[in-house]
């Protein structure tokens, strides 16, 4: 299954500081990203990146992923989102959205999506979500949803496609609340470092 990594915000939150460089297990967050990505899939692993120069490209350099550029960036998260479905290979039937900004995702809790991700139960998406049962990431999307993506404008985070897909979502437990501990601000990184002074 193919693999979407959104990489291509601007960390505007930040102050100055690139949410995905900070360091998270001895390497930049971007590249931890990366590689449970391709940890957790034989398929591709496509990064959107705001545009060259920018320093989250030399930050995947020698991983095995394919970097795709994204020209609008700037108009916010759609923009990522519609030029990384439109990059999938002809004939793809699933794919993983992973967010950049979720430190505590790992590569087995990319494949225990994977593996609920089964279309003949008749849902289009299935989504990572907190062990209480709160809705977060990562989330595979079925075929027929992917020209949403395309309608898409400005920057939210696409639950005009979970909506579409009504009631067929299918949540998938993961430990903690890592589906959900995104990190958006120095303050977040901060309290998310004394919490875990390990995963430097």
């Amino acid at each position: 299954m193919p693999i979407l990594l959104l990489a291509a915000g601007q960390s505007a939150r930040m102050r100055g500081r690139d949410k995905l460089m900070e360091r998270v297990e001895g390497r930049p967050l971007i590249r931890r990203q990366a590689d449970i990505a391709r940890a957790a899939t034989s398929g591709p692993v496509i990064v959107a990146l705001p545009p060259p120069p920018h320093p989250r490209h030399a930050a995947l350099d020698g991983a095995d992923v394919t970097r795709l550029p994204v020209a609008d960036a700037a108009e916010g998260m759609y923009a990522a989102r519609r030029a990384a479905f439109a990059a999938l290979p002809p004939g793809t039937t699933l794919a993983m959205l992973l967010l950049g900004d979720l430190p505590e995702l790992t590569a087995e809790d990319l494949a225990a999506v994977t593996r609920a991700a089964r279309p003949e139960t008749g849902a289009l998406i299935w989504r990572g979500a907190t062990a209480d049962g709160k809705p977060g990431h990562p989330i595979v999307f079925a075929a027929p949803l992917f020209d949403e993506f395309a309608r898409l404008s400005g920057d939210g985070g696409g639950r005009e496609v979970v909506a579409a897909a009504g009631d067929r979502v299918q949540l998938v437990p993961l430990p903690g609340q890592r589906a959900r501990a995104d990190l958006d601000t120095p303050e977040d990184w901060a309290a998310w470092r004394a919490r875990h002074r390990d995963r430097d």
